[in-house]
């Protein structure tokens, strides 16, 4: 997530086989891979107008025809929206059937299009069902034939645990569940874990510590695992899968990294662009004081410029290698 707080997270109380363990832990070394953004390629607003606005969006994720995607707007109230493209162009967003009652937020579509994690703040069943809960869980919804989604269902593991939120949910095909979360297990600052699928229910989660001491938010898991985008700092970084480890962190370089907030990235389903949020300020007057005050209409245009420091989704064309294993 973003200039928002974010902390992504699922709970299980089973114990990780120690392939699984071994899957989730520290990074290993290996050479760095080729870099992954085009020196001549710059990002663009994405859907400029629809899907990103002078207002506040971020968490893109997409259908496996890359022909839906949804997204978070609101910077109060956090709601997942979508749009479609229809006839090369992308369609003025809905909200989606799950969400607009309470804050929702980060929906990830797993690689089969079958089936959408969220965060949410509203009430597991058995609870009053008229008042949020105090901390951000992680849901799922399952998808009916006609498109729309089937009622959530709170994931009732020892991922969601009741100390803490949890924020920027990835899932691979193996079904292996990746998100952050704050102080969590004792771990200070935002980590990252890893949730092995194991066949019918999710394993301890595995903590992710991708840049040593450094916080690991938002991680984005390629859908063979064989590599992890995520962010850290203001950053966003690449690591690839290395054996039972992962090859050290990677910074995207400053085509991507150019000094503002950078969050939730996202890999088309394609595997050719990269998306992710940015709060990036362009196009302000410079202030002058002595010679000239800012009338009403510049600062209504600098408003509803995409870049007032509201974050925006941005894409970028990627190059991503194999890793050698």
């Amino acid at each position: 997530m973003q200039f928002l707080t974010k902390a992504f997270i699922i709970n299980t109380i089973f114990i990780c086989s120690a392939a699984a363990q071994a899957f989730c832990q520290n990074t290993q070394p290996a050479p760095l891979m080729a870099k992954i953004i085009d020196t001549a390629s710059n990002p663009q607003v994405f859907a400029d107008g629809i899907v990103s606005t002078p207002y506040t969006e971020w968490a893109t994720s997409f259908a496996p025809d890359g022909k839906t995607v949804y997204f978070s707007r609101g910077a109060v109230y956090w709601t997942i929206c979508f749009s479609k493209m229809i006839n090369g162009a992308w369609t003025r967003p809905k909200v989606a059937n799950i969400s607009g009652r309470w804050r929702d937020t980060d929906p990830f579509i797993t690689p089969d299009g079958k089936r959408m994690f969220f965060i949410s703040n509203r009430p597991p069943e058995g609870m009053p069902q008229d008042k949020p809960q105090t901390n951000f869980h992680i849901w799922y919804a399952d998808k009916f034939l006609n498109g729309d989604w089937a009622p959530p269902h709170y994931l009732d593991t020892v991922i969601n645990s009741k100390a803490g939120s949890n924020y920027g949910i990835s899932v691979n095909k193996a079904g292996d569940l990746y998100f952050c979360s704050r102080d969590r297990e004792g771990h200070s600052g935002m980590s990252s874990y890893c949730a092995k699928w194991m066949g019918d229910h999710f394993g301890k989660p595995e903590l992710l510590a991708l840049r040593g001491n450094e916080e690991v938010q938002d991680p984005f898991i390629a859908p063979d695992a064989s590599y992890l985008i995520f962010e850290s700092g203001a950053d966003l970084f690449i690591v690839y899968k290395n054996g039972n480890g992962w090859s050290p962190a990677e910074n995207l370089g400053p085509k991507v990294n150019n000094g503002d907030y950078n969050s939730s990235p996202c890999i088309s389903p394609d595997g050719k662009m990269l998306y992710y949020s940015s709060g990036r300020i362009r196009g302000f007057y410079k202030r002058d004081p002595v010679h000239h005050a800012l009338n009403y209409d510049e600062l209504e245009k600098e408003m509803n410029s995409d870049f007032n420091n509201q974050p925006n989704i941005l894409v970028i064309p990627v190059n991503i290698p194999k890793a050698s294993n």
